[in-house]
Protein backbone atom coordinates (compact mmCIF):
# COMPACT_ATOMS: atom_id res chain seq x y z
CA UNK A 1 0.00 0.00 0.00
CA UNK A 2 1.35 3.42 -0.92
CA UNK A 3 2.42 5.69 1.62
CA UNK A 4 0.15 8.92 2.51
CA UNK A 5 3.10 10.76 3.63
CA UNK A 6 2.59 13.02 6.43
CA UNK A 7 5.48 15.88 4.68
CA UNK A 8 6.71 16.37 1.35
CA UNK A 9 10.34 15.46 2.66
CA UNK A 10 8.68 12.16 4.20
CA UNK A 11 8.06 11.16 0.35
CA UNK A 12 10.96 11.93 -1.02
CA UNK A 13 13.21 10.14 1.16
CA UNK A 14 14.03 7.11 -1.33
CA UNK A 15 15.25 9.51 -3.85
CA UNK A 16 19.17 8.69 -3.05
CA UNK A 17 22.52 10.42 -4.20
CA UNK A 18 22.92 9.61 -7.74
CA UNK A 19 19.61 8.04 -8.59
CA UNK A 20 18.24 8.06 -12.13
CA UNK A 21 15.47 10.24 -11.68
CA UNK A 22 12.56 10.58 -14.38
CA UNK A 23 10.47 13.62 -14.76
CA UNK A 24 7.60 14.70 -17.24
CA UNK A 25 7.39 17.72 -19.96
CA UNK A 26 6.47 21.18 -18.46
CA UNK A 27 2.53 20.42 -19.82
CA UNK A 28 2.11 17.32 -17.96
CA UNK A 29 2.41 17.87 -14.52
CA UNK A 30 6.13 19.02 -13.02
CA UNK A 31 6.50 18.64 -9.33
CA UNK A 32 8.11 21.83 -8.73
CA UNK A 33 7.17 21.73 -4.82
CA UNK A 34 9.44 18.49 -4.88
CA UNK A 35 11.89 20.30 -6.89
CA UNK A 36 12.28 22.66 -4.48
CA UNK A 37 12.41 20.43 -1.80
CA UNK A 38 15.19 18.29 -3.27
CA UNK A 39 17.19 21.27 -3.46
CA UNK A 40 16.74 22.02 -0.10
CA UNK A 41 18.24 18.66 0.83
CA UNK A 42 20.83 18.84 -0.99
CA UNK A 43 20.58 16.32 -3.48
CA UNK A 44 23.64 15.32 -5.64
CA UNK A 45 24.96 13.54 -8.59
CA UNK A 46 21.15 13.21 -9.88
CA UNK A 47 20.96 11.17 -13.63
CA UNK A 48 17.72 13.36 -14.45
CA UNK A 49 15.70 12.05 -18.13
CA UNK A 50 13.13 14.51 -18.71
CA UNK A 51 10.82 12.84 -20.46
CA UNK A 52 10.81 14.13 -23.57
CA UNK A 53 11.76 17.88 -22.65
CA UNK A 54 12.59 20.11 -19.89
CA UNK A 55 12.30 23.63 -18.77
CA UNK A 56 12.44 25.43 -15.46
CA UNK A 57 12.90 22.18 -13.05
CA UNK A 58 16.04 20.88 -15.17
CA UNK A 59 17.58 24.50 -15.19
CA UNK A 60 16.86 25.03 -11.07
CA UNK A 61 18.63 21.21 -10.26
CA UNK A 62 21.48 22.49 -12.76
CA UNK A 63 22.14 25.42 -11.22
CA UNK A 64 21.56 24.09 -7.69
CA UNK A 65 24.26 21.42 -8.19
CA UNK A 66 21.98 18.28 -8.24
CA UNK A 67 22.07 16.87 -11.70
CA UNK A 68 25.45 14.88 -12.62
CA UNK A 69 24.10 13.38 -16.41
CA UNK A 70 21.03 15.27 -18.12
CA UNK A 71 19.26 12.79 -20.59
CA UNK A 72 16.99 14.21 -22.61
CA UNK A 73 15.64 16.17 -26.30
CA UNK A 74 15.45 19.64 -25.13
CA UNK A 75 15.66 22.08 -22.32
CA UNK A 76 14.60 25.73 -22.47
CA UNK A 77 12.41 28.35 -20.89
CA UNK A 78 10.00 28.45 -24.30
CA UNK A 79 8.82 31.59 -24.67
CA UNK A 80 10.55 33.10 -21.33
CA UNK A 81 13.98 32.75 -23.49
CA UNK A 82 17.42 30.17 -23.29
CA UNK A 83 17.55 27.85 -20.11
CA UNK A 84 20.49 30.23 -18.57
CA UNK A 85 21.65 27.65 -16.01
CA UNK A 86 21.78 24.40 -18.35
CA UNK A 87 23.92 26.73 -21.26
CA UNK A 88 25.99 27.76 -18.99
CA UNK A 89 26.84 23.92 -17.68
CA UNK A 90 27.15 22.88 -21.12
CA UNK A 91 29.04 25.49 -21.59
CA UNK A 92 31.14 25.20 -19.13
CA UNK A 93 31.28 21.39 -19.34
CA UNK A 94 30.14 20.88 -15.64
CA UNK A 95 27.42 18.13 -16.69
CA UNK A 96 27.30 15.05 -19.07
CA UNK A 97 24.76 15.63 -21.62
CA UNK A 98 22.87 12.80 -23.54
CA UNK A 99 21.47 14.16 -26.32
CA UNK A 100 17.87 11.95 -27.34
CA UNK A 101 14.54 12.69 -29.34
CA UNK A 102 11.54 12.68 -27.95
CA UNK A 103 10.56 9.69 -29.82
CA UNK A 104 13.38 7.96 -28.81
CA UNK A 105 12.98 8.68 -25.08
CA UNK A 106 9.25 7.48 -25.54
CA UNK A 107 10.04 3.83 -27.64
CA UNK A 108 13.23 3.71 -24.24
CA UNK A 109 10.56 4.39 -21.49
CA UNK A 110 8.53 1.73 -23.52
CA UNK A 111 10.82 -0.83 -23.42
CA UNK A 112 11.08 -0.67 -19.94
CA UNK A 113 7.10 -0.88 -19.78
CA UNK A 114 7.20 -3.91 -21.51
CA UNK A 115 10.23 -5.65 -19.81
CA UNK A 116 11.95 -5.96 -22.98
CA UNK A 117 16.20 -4.71 -23.24
CA UNK A 118 15.54 -2.75 -26.28
CA UNK A 119 13.07 -1.02 -28.32
CA UNK A 120 13.86 -0.43 -32.55
CA UNK A 121 13.26 3.13 -33.68
CA UNK A 122 13.74 3.56 -37.68
CA UNK A 123 13.91 7.91 -37.67
CA UNK A 124 17.12 8.06 -36.63
CA UNK A 125 18.87 6.77 -39.21
CA UNK A 126 20.91 9.84 -40.92
CA UNK A 127 20.76 12.30 -38.14
CA UNK A 128 23.95 13.55 -36.02
CA UNK A 129 22.44 12.15 -32.52
CA UNK A 130 23.92 8.97 -33.42
CA UNK A 131 27.41 9.46 -33.84
CA UNK A 132 26.90 10.80 -29.92
CA UNK A 133 25.38 7.69 -28.53
CA UNK A 134 27.33 4.61 -28.76
CA UNK A 135 24.59 2.77 -26.49
CA UNK A 136 22.47 3.26 -29.28
CA UNK A 137 23.49 0.64 -31.87
CA UNK A 138 22.92 0.45 -35.40
CA UNK A 139 21.64 -3.18 -36.57
CA UNK A 140 20.56 -4.76 -39.91
CA UNK A 141 17.09 -5.32 -39.34
CA UNK A 142 16.88 -9.22 -39.49
CA UNK A 143 13.47 -9.52 -41.76
CA UNK A 144 14.94 -7.78 -44.61
CA UNK A 145 17.82 -6.88 -46.56
CA UNK A 146 19.93 -3.42 -46.29
CA UNK A 147 17.38 -1.95 -44.19
CA UNK A 148 19.37 -0.50 -41.18
CA UNK A 149 17.22 -0.14 -37.74
CA UNK A 150 18.13 1.39 -34.16
CA UNK A 151 17.87 -0.20 -31.00
CA UNK A 152 17.55 1.81 -28.23
CA UNK A 153 18.14 0.16 -24.18
CA UNK A 154 15.50 0.12 -22.20
CA UNK A 155 15.30 3.35 -19.79
CA UNK A 156 14.63 2.14 -15.74
CA UNK A 157 14.70 5.07 -14.21
CA UNK A 158 15.31 4.46 -10.03
CA UNK A 159 12.46 7.04 -9.39
CA UNK A 160 9.45 8.78 -11.45
CA UNK A 161 8.54 11.86 -10.40
CA UNK A 162 5.38 13.90 -11.10
CA UNK A 163 2.45 16.39 -9.96
CA UNK A 164 -0.84 15.24 -10.34
CA UNK A 165 -4.37 16.50 -10.00
CA UNK A 166 -5.37 14.36 -7.65
CA UNK A 167 -4.91 10.85 -5.12
CA UNK A 168 -7.28 8.93 -3.34
CA UNK A 169 -6.00 7.12 0.18
CA UNK A 170 -5.80 3.52 -1.68
CA UNK A 171 -2.51 5.29 -3.63
CA UNK A 172 -4.01 5.53 -7.25
CA UNK A 173 -3.54 8.74 -8.79
CA UNK A 174 -5.72 10.49 -11.38
CA UNK A 175 -3.39 11.60 -14.48
CA UNK A 176 -6.41 12.12 -17.32
CA UNK A 177 -4.68 12.38 -20.59
CA UNK A 178 -1.31 12.33 -19.88
CA UNK A 179 -0.29 9.07 -20.73
CA UNK A 180 3.41 9.17 -21.05
CA UNK A 181 2.86 9.42 -16.59
CA UNK A 182 1.59 5.84 -16.87
CA UNK A 183 4.78 4.82 -19.09
CA UNK A 184 6.77 6.31 -16.38
CA UNK A 185 5.61 4.39 -13.82
CA UNK A 186 5.42 1.56 -15.53
CA UNK A 187 9.23 1.96 -16.20
CA UNK A 188 10.36 2.71 -12.80
CA UNK A 189 11.47 0.94 -10.11
CA UNK A 190 9.55 3.14 -7.81
CA UNK A 191 6.99 6.17 -8.66
CA UNK A 192 6.43 9.24 -5.94
CA UNK A 193 3.64 11.60 -6.64
CA UNK A 194 2.78 14.96 -5.32
CA UNK A 195 -1.13 16.02 -6.20
CA UNK A 196 -3.22 18.54 -5.59
CA UNK A 197 -5.82 16.98 -3.25
CA UNK A 198 -7.06 13.87 -2.14
CA UNK A 199 -10.16 12.12 -3.51
CA UNK A 200 -12.67 11.19 -1.32
CA UNK A 201 -13.48 7.44 -2.62
CA UNK A 202 -11.34 4.78 -4.65
CA UNK A 203 -10.30 6.44 -8.39
CA UNK A 204 -10.86 2.94 -9.70
CA UNK A 205 -14.11 2.18 -8.90
CA UNK A 206 -15.58 5.77 -10.67
CA UNK A 207 -16.54 5.28 -13.77
CA UNK A 208 -15.52 8.40 -15.15
CA UNK A 209 -12.26 8.65 -13.39
CA UNK A 210 -10.95 4.95 -13.38
CA UNK A 211 -9.97 5.36 -17.16
CA UNK A 212 -7.66 7.70 -16.29
CA UNK A 213 -6.25 6.51 -13.60
CA UNK A 214 -2.74 5.00 -12.03
CA UNK A 215 -3.41 2.36 -9.76
CA UNK A 216 -2.00 2.35 -6.77
CA UNK A 217 0.36 -0.70 -6.75
CA UNK A 218 2.79 1.26 -8.74
CA UNK A 219 3.25 4.10 -6.55
CA UNK A 220 5.51 4.17 -3.76
CA UNK A 221 4.56 7.39 -1.95
CA UNK A 222 2.06 10.64 -2.13
CA UNK A 223 2.35 14.17 -0.56
CA UNK A 224 -0.39 16.09 -0.70
CA UNK A 225 0.47 19.51 -2.24
CA UNK A 226 -2.06 22.37 -3.11
CA UNK A 227 -0.18 24.05 -6.23
CA UNK A 228 2.75 21.70 -6.53
CA UNK A 229 3.43 22.50 -9.92
CA UNK A 230 3.62 26.49 -9.88
CA UNK A 231 5.04 28.67 -10.96
CA UNK A 232 4.57 25.83 -14.31
CA UNK A 233 1.09 24.78 -15.30
CA UNK A 234 -1.21 22.05 -13.98
CA UNK A 235 -3.56 21.09 -17.11
CA UNK A 236 -6.99 22.13 -16.88
CA UNK A 237 -5.81 23.55 -13.21
CA UNK A 238 -4.23 26.37 -13.16
CA UNK A 239 -1.80 28.42 -16.38
CA UNK A 240 1.80 29.40 -16.08
CA UNK A 241 2.98 32.19 -13.93
CA UNK A 242 4.33 34.30 -16.43
CA UNK A 243 5.57 37.07 -14.50
CA UNK A 244 7.17 34.62 -12.03
CA UNK A 245 9.36 33.42 -15.13
CA UNK A 246 10.12 36.49 -16.57
CA UNK A 247 11.65 37.23 -13.36
CA UNK A 248 13.13 33.81 -13.14
CA UNK A 249 14.99 34.26 -17.06
CA UNK A 250 16.18 37.63 -15.40
CA UNK A 251 17.95 36.40 -12.11
CA UNK A 252 19.14 33.24 -13.85
CA UNK A 253 21.18 35.27 -16.29
CA UNK A 254 24.22 35.16 -13.76
CA UNK A 255 25.73 33.12 -11.35
CA UNK A 256 24.60 35.89 -8.63
CA UNK A 257 20.88 36.03 -9.43
CA UNK A 258 20.36 32.40 -9.49
CA UNK A 259 21.93 32.50 -6.10
CA UNK A 260 19.28 35.65 -5.18
CA UNK A 261 16.72 33.43 -6.67
CA UNK A 262 17.88 30.63 -4.82
CA UNK A 263 17.57 31.92 -1.61
CA UNK A 264 14.50 33.73 -2.26
CA UNK A 265 12.06 30.98 -3.57
CA UNK A 266 13.54 28.16 -2.75
CA UNK A 267 15.84 28.42 0.80
CA UNK A 268 12.99 30.46 2.21
CA UNK A 269 10.29 28.46 1.03
CA UNK A 270 8.14 30.93 -0.73
CA UNK A 271 4.91 29.65 -1.57
CA UNK A 272 2.72 30.59 -4.85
Amino acid sequence: MPVIARTLDEALESIADGAMLAVPRESSGVPMAATRALIRRGVKNLHLVALPTSTLQADLLIGAGCIATLETSAVSLGEFGQAPRFTAAILGGTIRMLDATCPALHAQFQAAEKGVPFMPLRGLIGSDVLAHRLDWKVVDNPFGDNDPIVLLPALKPDVALFHAPLADRFGNVFVGTQRELIAMAHAAAKTIVTAEKLHDGDLLRDPVLAAGSLPGFYVEAIAVEPRGAWPLPLPDHYGIDAAHMTEYARLAATAEGFAEYLDTYVYEKRAA
